[in-house]
């Protein structure tokens, strides 16, 4: 059977506090959302309101335009900007005659289809089936309307889960975040492992194709040639759902993590925001943070502001952070082009990445020392050791031993301080 192909009307509040600016972009990333969903966008109703109606979200009058429209030129879905409470869908699909979705199903759908690892699947499904949990009447009753379709993608269960009753619901949750737990017991364990291998991490954040998955790819190309490491990128929103750790070797014996993690979005659901708590804490444990920006969008001051609250949001605060405006060769501007912690590049093109790496080494590798050691020809394996692990500029060999110039990490300055003659 054909599933009937989904026609949208768009529909969003600007309520008064909001620029003109801001929201006619949420508007248009509504548009964009829904287009990744393979809906079908044939048009919008905005309305200004002090604050949202409390039944229908909209104002009565506004209902009516959305029904007149529908019946015009032949829409069978109207997609909400902001999420609606159970009683609001249950109200506008009885008054309009069709289904009713809201951004936030949007961004589940969206999620759940792009979603690859075991841990961003179970994520999402916990957080799909918390949203479906108080709406269950209303969503049951979407279901008879339409069959199939965006806002019941739910990767093989489908419409069976809208039939269980909340006791079950509540069951499967359960039993879904203590897979989840297991699962990310597992990261915490590896990610204690990386710890221990004393690697600075470094963390790309930024709003959703922003080009995270881009720079990482460009630092492998450059640094990491050989490792056949690259991670997905594709021009599309929540390309990247699993964060990707990737060890950046330097050609100085120095190296450390790179981890691309999943990009932000305007009004992102706190039930996604709680279901990633965990992958978001690479984030929490990072050395530094590259704040990836689309350069080329005109609203890149408030997509800023966005990742910088949802960081806040999840308790991330206090780490320093490099902003890499990527997509700068679509403006008409010299680049690479640095400017204190902030560079101009473009991560496509393979323009600013030597720049990015310099700025993460002022912050990252303060912790060495430069400095002359001699070390006694019986400690061979020490040489060994500084040779892979510092970065030897000269060796000299002398009367009693080894003379070394080089610079390494203060830990190994301090633990064989006695071999050092001179310190730079």
């Amino acid at each position: 059977m054909n599933e009937q192909v989904q026609r949208a009307i768009l529909v969003g509040v600007n309520l008064n506090q909001q620029s003109n600016y801001d929201f006619d972009y949420s508007m248009l990333e509504l548009g964009n959302l829904a287009e990744a969903c393979e809906v079908e966008v044939i048009g919008q109703v905005t309305q200004n309101l002090e604050k949202v109606n409390p039944s229908h979200y909209i104002g009565t009058g506004k209902i009516d335009e959305v029904k007149e429209l529908l019946t015009m030129l032949d829409g069978n879905l109207v997609v909400f900007n902001d999420e609606l409470s159970p009683s609001q869908i249950r109200n506008l699909e009885r008054d309009l005659d069709c289904k009713v979705i809201d951004r936030t199903l949007l961004i589940l759908d969206i999620f759940a289809e792009r979603a690859k690892t075991r841990e961003a699947q179970l994520q999402v499904e916990v957080a799909k089936l918390q949203y479906m949990l108080p709406r269950l009447v209303g969503l049951r009753e979407s279901l008879g309307r339409q069959s199939g379709g965006v806002g019941t993608k739910n990767k093989g269960a489908g419409e069976t889960r809208l039939e269980l009753d909340r006791r079950r619901i509540e069951d499967k949750i359960t039993a879904l975040r203590r897979e989840l737990d297991t699962v990310v017991a597992h990261r915490q364990v590896q990610r204690k492992q990386r710890k221990k291998n004393d690697l600075p991490v470094v963390s790309l954040v930024g709003y959703t194709n922003a080009g995270k998955s881009t720079v990482m790819n460009a630092m492998m190309n450059r640094f990491n040639p050989d490792s056949g490491k690259q991670v997905f990128e594709k021009d599309m929103l929540f390309a990247t759902l699993d964060t990707s750790v990737r060890e950046v070797p330097l050609p100085d014996n120095k190296s450390f993590l790179l981890t691309d993690t999943v990009g932000f979005v305007s009004k992102l659901p706190h039930h996604l925001v709680k279901a990633f708590r965990s992958t978001l804490e690479e984030v929490a444990e990072a050395d530094l943070l590259i704040h990836v920006v689309d350069y080329a969008n005109e609203n890149r001051e408030e997509l800023i502001r966005i990742t910088n609250d949802t960081l806040e949001d999840i308790g991330i605060r206090d780490i320093p952070v490099v902003y890499a405006y990527n997509k700068s060769d679509l403006i008409e501007m010299a680049i690479p082009k640095v400017e204190g912690e902030h560079i101009y590049m473009s991560a496509k093109r393979g323009i600013g990445i030597e720049e990015l790496v310099k700025l993460v080494r002022s912050h990252i590798f303060k912790d060495y020392v430069k400095c002359e050691m001699l070390i006694p020809y019986d400690m061979g394996q020490l040489v060994s050791y500084m040779n892979e692990h510092a970065h030897v500029e000269a060796a000299e060999y002398e009367e009693t031993g080894t003379k070394l110039t080089l610079e390494c990490k203060v830990s190994d300055y301090n633990k064989y301080q006695q071999y050092v003659v001179q310190q730079a």
